[in-house]
């Protein structure tokens, strides 16, 4: 019996969200980065600057908080799962090339060979520094080294290449919904200390409202996730590759 690429693929990329018992031997009592579903989410504090309209140098230090915030705050899960953690490069830059190659429309993007998060200062956050929305970008980007650093991103590339159209665009959002789900994760312990300027359930709004994207997924559902992530306080809660297509289209 043929197995679908797609079934395939969510049993593969999900197998590495949770140790083997092998890898389990030794490490009584931890379950790995994705086995945590319960537990207490510690708030913790973060000295993330105000944004001056304009202000190129400002928009720099904040995204520098930003970093230096993920980066506490995954290192700190990887120690408590008992897993190696590796803070990735980050390079802050008004230009439109990087070691990705052309950045994005989006002023964001991770770069897996290098493990290099890689963020553009965008002309209308120059002029309309929205935040959250700049919060974003390096809480999603920092999501995708959480991917990279448990394996996910190799066996999702691995995938990825020889997929046909559709079940690459399933793959995507898969990935991408997960990263979103990382982000609320960290958010639940931080999001004070962002001082978004927006309620969660307005920030929920917002993304639901915005475009949808053939590599991302519906609005929805990338809402749906990060909210998750953040309720849950733990990324157990969120496995994207065994969710029912529904959820993830």
């Amino acid at each position: 019996m043929r197995i679908p690429l797609t079934a395939f693929a969510v049993c593969m990329v999900a197998g590495l969200l949770v140790p083997a018992p092998a890898a389990a031997a030794g490490r009584v009592g931890q379950a790995g980065l994705m086995g945590a579903m319960g537990g207490e989410v510690v708030p913790q504090k973060c000295a993330v600057p105000a944004i001056r309209v304009g202000s190129v140098a400002s928009l720099r230090s904040f995204h520098q908080a930003m970093a230096a915030c993920a980066d506490t705050f995954w290192a700190g899960r990887f120690a408590a799962a008992g897993l190696p953690y590796s803070s990735p490069e980050v390079t802050i830059t008004t230009g439109g090339d990087s070691v990705c190659g052309a950045i994005t429309s989006s002023g964001a993007q991770y770069c897996p060979d290098h493990r290099t998060i890689v963020i553009r200062i965008m002309k209308h956050d120059l002029r309309d520094p929205f935040r959250m929305n700049i919060a974003h970008s390096v809480a999603h980007e920092w999501g995708h080294h959480v991917q990279q650093l448990i394996g996910v991103l190799t066996a999702q590339a691995a995938l990825y290449e020889p997929a046909p159209e559709g079940a690459r665009r399933l793959l995507s959002h898969r990935l991408e919904m997960q990263a979103e789900c990382f982000a609320g994760v960290f958010y639940s312990a931080t999001l004070k200390s962002i001082r978004p300027g927006i309620s969660w359930q307005d920030w929920l709004s917002a993304v639901r409202n915005a475009d949808e994207s053939d590599v991302h997924g519906k609005p929805r559902n990338l809402a749906r996730w990060q909210d998750r992530g953040y309720r849950g306080g733990a990324a157990g809660f969120c496995n994207t590759w065994t969710a029912s297509k529904n959820k993830i289209t």
